[in-house]
């Protein structure tokens, strides 16, 4: 309808939060009742979504405030631009339930490290800071630390005033559009690593892991994390697809929800809010 009718789209709502991400209830149940079909078209359709926000041939701004976790993170570093208001806490958390970012999110760290690099850079310090990012659950304490955590970048911009923002939204949106927007093309250039930075997440991962800080199940989460950071067991750096990117995360995501242990981490958020260690 967008497309169709108007200049540009903004996301942007009135509720306390902008978003605290997916429904985990509702990939737990069909977890439970083994509904894997189901599951796996409902990843699909959400990164599916994921891609027409940044493959539009009209711009779309992302608005965020307070609680940005999650899928709305996902949501946002999908748009053109993300103009947070400066109390915006954004972050991917999905590793506290024992999943990975499944909606884009991983593939987007693959691709943005890709892009950040430059001439002379160590490429594993950068791969271990994206992993890290993601590993660790780490959410912004405000839209001004979201840009040093890589959930925003160069093309995003802070607004201080709530009240402002969505006016806001709407003139940098339509400024994108009267600058003569054209729809973006689908990357197939984003460099990955492969197996020399899965053998720096094995080392890292199972180094923890004996020193008590981690446990077993946190390991297998961390190596399905790296593999797709990595692209895989790529004997050799190269260059690949964000759909090839998509199928990777959608694969470890679903594996994932097979699990017992990240069913436990789910019910525990569930049932008392809880993060639990197991």
């Amino acid at each position: 309808m967008a497309e169709k009718d108007y200049r540009g789209l903004v996301i942007y709502n009135e509720g306390q939060n902008f978003s605290a991400g997916a429904n985990v209830g509702m990939i737990f149940m069909m977890a439970v009742e083994q509904e894997w079909d189901e599951l796996n078209f409902a990843i699909r359709a959400f990164q599916n979504t994921m891609m027409r926000v940044r493959y539009s041939s009209i711009p779309v701004v992302v608005a965020t405030h307070n609680m940005a976790l999650g899928g709305a993170c996902e949501l946002a570093m999908h748009s053109d631009k993300v103009l947070a208001h400066a109390e915006t806490y954004m972050g991917l958390v999905e590793f506290g339930v024992g999943l990975i970012p499944g909606g884009g999110g991983t593939k987007e760290f693959a691709l943005r490290l890709s892009d950040e690099l430059q001439a002379g850079d160590i490429e594993l310090n950068n791969f271990r800071d994206r992993f890290l990012t993601i590993g660790q659950a780490k959410v912004s304490t405000s839209a001004h630390e979201a840009f040093s955590l890589g959930y925003l970048n160069k093309k995003d911009e802070v607004i201080m005033a709530r009240s402002l923002q969505l006016a806001e939204a709407k003139t940098k949106c339509l400024e994108i559009a009267e600058a003569g927007y054209t729809m973006p093309v689908k990357r197939q250039n984003i460099r990955v690593l492969g197996k020399q930075a899965l053998g720096l997440a094995h080392l890292g991962a199972h180094s923890m892991q004996e020193g008590k800080y981690i446990s077993e199940h946190d390991v297998k989460i961390s190596l399905k994390l790296a593999f797709v950071l990595a692209g895989g067991d790529l004997s050799a750096p190269a260059e690949v697809s964000e759909d090839y990117l998509l199928d990777l995360e959608r694969e470890a995501f679903l594996s994932l929800c097979s699990e017992k242990k990240t069913l436990e981490r789910i019910q525990s958020i569930l049932t008392g809010g809880k993060v639990l260690r197991n």
